[in-house]
């Protein structure tokens, strides 16, 4: 009785088992195809974003179109103006707004409300140089967070306002992979939900993360199976003690 009852537990504990790595599977491998298909890997030159993002960090920006960009996004763009190579920067106004610099607690305002910026690099102005830009309809205004070592829109004033069309943004940075000690997501600034529009929602790697671990967990787990059992099994056999 105590044989077949083993054995049947055997039976469901393999069958089990090969579920658990089949569904580890899909979870592992979609993850990664989901992954590689909604985000990019980016390197960071330069000191332009510090201490959001340092030079030479490894970020993960997510696929979008120039529509779905938001006041306070990290996004990725190119703009021939501005160079012939991706950059980064962080939108600070949209079509419409009126960006300037500074008020007299030394913050940037939009649309005459000053903004907390939190993740600047110097606790002192929001800029060293004053300016004041109405951004074009469905352009974008974009900043350093490193304000005294940036080249970005208020270099590029005199066109457009130094605003950058829509269109010229391919990704949103959602988070640094590399260097380890850096890694994690990048928050959205609260003081940009507060105003028309609000801040965009993160994007799906929070599951991807998720999907690959539990995946990884899954197959591994079902591939010991059989080996933790064989295990058990001469364990318990080594145990009895037979009589006589």
């Amino acid at each position: 009785m105590g044989g077949a009852q083993r054995r049947d537990g055997g039976r469901t504990g393999r069958v089990l088992s090969g579920a658990a790595v089949a569904v580890g599977c899909v979870l592992f491998l979609g993850g990664f195809l989901w992954g590689a298909l909604a985000y990019r890997p980016y390197t960071v030159p330069t000191d332009s974003m510090t201490p959001t993002i340092a030079p030479g960090a490894r970020v993960l920006a997510e696929r979008i179109d120039g529509a779905e960009v938001h006041r306070g996004d990290v996004v990725v763009f190119q703009d021939e103006v501005w160079g012939d190579v991706p950059m980064i920067k962080r939108v600070v106004g949209v079509g419409g707004d009126t960006v300037a610099c500074c008020d007299r607690q030394g913050r940037m305002t939009v649309n005459g409300r000053p903004v907390e910026e939190p993740y600047l690099q110097n606790a002192g102005p929001a800029s060293p140089t004053g300016f004041s830009a109405t951004v074009p309809k469905d352009q974008l205004f974009l900043l350093g967070d490193h304000r005294a070592d940036s080249v970005d829109s208020r270099s590029h004033l005199a066109k457009d306002q130094g605003a950058v069309p829509r269109g010229a943004v391919s990704a949103r940075v959602e988070a640094v992979a590399w260097p380890t000690d850096s890694w994690g997501m990048l928050a959205r600034p609260g003081s940009f939900a507060a105003l028309p529009g609000g801040t965009s929602r993160p994007g799906p790697l929070k599951w991807l993360v998720v999907s690959v671990v539990a995946g990884a967990a899954l197959v591994l787990g079902g591939a010991a199976y059989g080996p933790l059992a064989r295990l058990l099994t001469r364990l318990r056999a080594g145990a009895v003690v037979p009589d006589g």
